[in-house]
């Protein structure tokens, strides 16, 4: 695959999503990515170029990018063909910001070399495959995260459809204040609720008495979904209302069609126990690129 051949070209099919996954896979890419992400971005202002990006005549990436003031930035992307080789990958970031002036890149997967500036170090997210049989996702649970899990069914909890997020938004930005970190805004999740209802499902956990425990958001993107908020008061972290609702969003979701589920960065302000949460669903950890200034060839 020759360099010199990369060619950009705007987008023209009708179906990004499905573009996406015919190129990487199904739910392999990114929600910053997908269809839904861009729609809301356009609907909260934000100007959205969608780009198809070819070696010759062969389309060998996707990539969505988002523009802030006088930069654009592309979140987890773009989106390459399992095949496509690093220097292929970095020559078509370098073309990307020849056409269009300032780019802040985050791959999806690590790229450097000349012209890829780092500004901060590669994160890690826990992706968890939801491939496995039920029996065999249940086996690939940790221990303490398991026990916990058979705690909390024992204890009778249940889950139950949200239709009404506006609480979980609120618990949501208290727990960022009190926690000392900063996420999507509650107009975010609105907006996507708006644009894509088919695409976001919440959820709360009840004990028997009907007493609200936890909240869960889930944001679906093709075969990919991505857990976007989750909370727990202290009661329900003493049983496990956090585990049961993971585990029956994550068996929901499989029975969508759901192949992947993204949970989010395991590098956070969270800490450990975040991290140890995350990965006890049996998630791997996936690096992802380093952000980097995009310098034009």
């Amino acid at each position: 695959m020759i360099t010199s051949n990369i060619s950009l070209h705007p987008f023209e099919g009708a179906d990004w999503q499905a573009a996406l996954e015919a190129l990487a896979g199904p739910g392999v890419s990114a929600f910053q990515q997908s269809a839904p992400y861009g729609d809301v971005m356009r609907a909260l202002g934000r100007k959205v170029a969608r780009v198809e990006i070819r070696s010759g005549t062969a389309r060998i990436g996707l990539v969505q990018m988002i523009a802030r003031s006088k930069l654009w930035l592309i979140s987890r992307g773009p989106v390459f063909g399992p095949d496509v080789p690093q220097i292929v990958q970095q020559a078509a970031l370098r073309r990307l910001a020849r056409r269009v002036g300032v780019v802040i890149a985050t791959p999806e997967r690590a790229v450097g070399g000349f012209g890829l500036i780092p500004l901060i170090s590669p994160r890690h997210h826990a992706i968890w495959s939801l491939s496995p049989a039920e029996p065999d996702l249940r086996a690939g649970l940790a221990g303490k995260w398991r026990n916990r899990l058979v705690a909390a069914e024992r204890a009778g909890l249940r889950l139950r459809v949200e239709r009404n997020i506006d609480w979980i938004l609120h618990a949501d930005q208290v727990q960022q204040a009190a926690r000392g970190y900063r996420a999507l805004p509650a107009r975010f999740t609105q907006a996507w609720a708006k644009c894509a209802p088919d695409g976001l499902r919440a959820w709360r956990v009840e004990d028997r008495d009907g007493q609200r425990l936890a909240g869960l958001v889930v944001l679906r993107h093709g075969a990919g979904a991505s857990y976007h908020i989750g909370w727990s008061g202290a009661q329900g972290r003493r049983v496990g209302a956090h585990n049961f609702g993971l585990w029956h969003a994550a068996l929901w979701l499989r029975r969508k069609g759901g192949a992947r589920f993204d949970l989010g960065d395991i590098n956070s302000e969270d800490g450990a126990g975040r991290m140890h949460f995350k990965l006890g669903t049996g998630a791997q950890p996936h690096p992802l690129g380093a952000t980097a200034w995009v310098v034009p060839n």
